[in-house]
């Protein structure tokens, strides 16, 4: 099974857009580290309308504690900063995909040390910094689960 991280986002929409991804996808979600909101904020609530009950959501306090519950999962690591592409990666069934905040992505320190699994979007625009983060976890998630079959 596919699982989706977002370590500590900050935004509530997009949040609640990628819980309502997950929840059509039947993936579960997991959010690492502090929360830029409340969950029960009413702007994560209405992104994901009445989706929430859905959501296979788990909280974690920090990255490890991600780590010791999904102890066989591949963690693969999105980031701007990458050089692989998504597309040339061969996703997995326990694959775990790893986002970042909108507006610093994930650690410079967590990247450097899984650099082998680290992915980036392409894009054909160099003068665009990068996507938003619910657009990116659609396109990457989507990408996982078609490779892994999950819609066969």
């Amino acid at each position: 099974m596919i699982h989706v991280a977002l370590v500590e986002p900050e935004i509530p929409p997009n949040t609640g857009n990628i819980a309502r991804l997950c929840a059509a996808t039947r993936t579960p979600l997991h959010l690492v580290g502090p929360l830029g909101f409340r969950l029960d904020d009413r702007a994560v609530r209405r992104a994901g309308l009445d989706y929430w009950p859905e959501v296979i959501l788990h909280r974690h306090r920090d990255i490890e504690s991600l780590y010791a519950m999904l102890p066989e999962a591949r963690f693969v690591y999105l980031s701007t900063k990458a050089e692989r592409s998504y597309l040339d990666w061969s996703f997995a069934e326990n694959d775990c995909l790893v986002f970042g905040s909108e507006s610093r992505g994930l650690p410079e320190a967590l990247l450097r040390a899984n650099w082998d699994r680290c992915l980036k979007i392409p894009m054909l625009n160099p003068r665009v910094r990068s996507l938003n983060l619910a657009t990116s976890v659609a396109i990457v998630l989507y990408e996982a689960l078609r490779q892994t079959n999950a819609f066969a």
